[in-house]
């Protein structure tokens, strides 16, 4: 995937957003970015927190480096100047587009930037993979998050998957009623 970059970004002219495709020297930035995103008290400078749903790790370099390696795969990194302010996983998974492990820090999250990303990894999806479709699992109690993807063209489908309680890979829960829903939109 080549570089792209939007000068314009959350209303007012900015250092460009540049786009690449990760490398394995990548992993340590990936992972400190995701996990400042979602969990623990950095975290909560954003709104995208999960804090108060569950502890624990996000992701670790093992999980990274298993998307980097698989066919069909990569994680997609925007740069403002030297600095990773943003990532998502974009694959192909059961002959759809899959977006994952968005992650904004979390001090310029509401700017813009979330929307540009999603719309590149969108564009990675439709033009390099040839999918029609990108989908996606949010925590079904993440009612502001479900709406901003609505906003963004997502629809949810009614398909519930279980959190996998007991996996502290995927982090350790604070609720008993998580579970994950299934939204989609068409390329």
């Amino acid at each position: 995937m080549g570089w792209q970059d939007s000068s314009k970004a959350g209303g007012g002219w900015q250092v460009p957003l540049v786009f690449r495709a990760a490398t394995p020297d990548d992993v340590e930035a990936i992972v400190a970015l995701v996990e400042s995103s979602y969990r623990g008290h950095a975290s909560r400078a954003g709104w995208t927190t999960e804090a108060d749903l569950l502890d624990g790790r996000r992701t670790n370099a093992d999980d990274v480096l298993a998307n980097l390696r698989r066919p069909q795969s990569q994680v997609l990194l925007a740069f403002r100047g030297e600095a990773l302010v943003a990532c998502a996983h974009v694959a192909v998974e059961d002959g759809a587009g899959y977006f994952g492990m968005f992650s904004v820090q979390p001090t310029l999250q509401r700017s813009g930037l979330g929307r540009e990303v999603l719309a590149e990894a969108e564009r990675i999806a439709r033009d390099d993979y040839g999918m029609a479709v990108m989908r996606m699992t949010v925590i079904d109690v993440r009612d502001e998050l479900i709406a901003w993807y609505e906003r963004r063209g997502y629809t949810r489908t009614g398909l519930k998957k279980p959190f996998p309680y007991g996996d502290e890979r995927f982090g350790i829960p604070l609720r008993a009623d998580l579970r994950f829903e299934v939204l989609e939109k068409r390329l």
